[in-house]
């Protein structure tokens, strides 16, 4: 593909579309990981502790996917996996 009469490149055509592609999917992910976490803190403050752990587990490999993908910061990832398993931790007193 030749370059465009209006002075605009092809490769950064591209890049355009890749970025919006890349950002659609890191929201997408993003908004996952929000999700878990409220479904964990709700079962929490149900005092279900089963489901806790069942989500927790959720949300454990949902930041992990993240983080491998670097979307989110490994340890900012390894910090919110610490502070849900305290509040699960809490529940099973």
């Amino acid at each position: 593909m030749a370059k465009l009469k209006t002075g605009r490149h092809t490769s950064a055509l591209k890049e355009v579309r890749k970025t919006k592609k890349r950002t659609e999917r890191n929201i997408a992910i993003k908004s996952k990981i929000r999700t878990s976490i409220k479904r964990v803190e709700t079962a929490v403050k149900s005092g279900d502790t089963k489901g806790a752990q069942e989500q927790l587990a959720v949300a454990f490999s949902e930041w992990d996917k993240a983080a491998k993908k670097n979307i989110v910061h490994s340890k900012a990832a390894s910090n919110q996996k610490a502070r849900l398993s305290k509040l699960v931790a809490k529940i099973k007193k």
